[in-house]
């Protein structure tokens, strides 16, 4: 994984600040592997006034996904483009593909009053977090790291090469963990999803609602 670097002009980290909106920003991370689509999934269903902030991916469509649902898939030359006319609110390099957030999906459903979750790695969230007022940072942990080996390599959708760097990646973002307001580990889907929905309903002062 390429290191964070330095905000500056011309980032997204390094343009204006968005203000406080009336809804909330929800930022999700964890490993991969660790389970935080299926974990959504159950959240969503548990949860269905949340809304879900869909990201622009240079990465294939792996079986089963939808464009404009899962992702919103793009070749290197769009992702460029957006990135150059300042388009995302962060954009990150994961596992060989570019990864980004539209700016201006995640600023009008704050306009909404939606609470929007965002799910992104470590790279994207530290973006973030100069950025967007009162939002909320989540951590999705394994019960262990060898549990997390094992789900990686039972999914099945890497080669060996792409197996050994996510795992290597998954080292390295483990380590940011305390940078996350709050850390919920994935031992039971239901309970991890009911757990994250929780911190959701008590964080609501911190964004500024009653």
């Amino acid at each position: 994984m390429n290191p964070v670097p330095a905000p500056s002009e011309g980032t997204p980290a390094g343009r204006q600040r968005l203000s406080i909106p009336p809804g909330r920003l929800i930022v999700l991370s964890g490993p991969s592997g660790v389970g935080k689509d299926t974990v959504l999934q159950e959240l969503f269903r548990i949860a269905p006034w949340l809304h879900y902030s869909i990201s622009y991916t240079t990465r294939p469509p792996r079986p089963g996904e939808v464009d404009g649902v899962a992702y919103s898939f793009v070749d290197d030359a769009r992702f460029q483009a957006l990135r150059d006319d300042h388009e995302l609110l962060e954009y990150a390099s994961v596992h060989g593909h570019w990864y980004g957030t539209a700016e201006a999906r995640v600023r009008e459903s704050l306009e909404r009053g939606e609470d929007i979750v965002l799910k992104i790695d470590v790279q994207g969230a530290a973006w973030i977090r100069p950025r967007v007022a009162g939002a909320v940072f989540i951590f999705l942990l394994p019960p262990s790291p060898e549990e997390l080996r094992r789900r990686l390599t039972e999914r099945a959708t890497e080669s060996a090469g792409s197996l050994a760097l996510r795992w290597e990646n998954a080292r390295t973002e483990l380590a940011d963990q305390g940078s996350y307001d709050y850390r919920v580990v994935n031992d039971d889907v239901l309970r991890a999803a009911r757990e994250i929905l929780d911190i959701i309903e008590r964080d609501r002062p911190r964004a500024g609602h009653p």
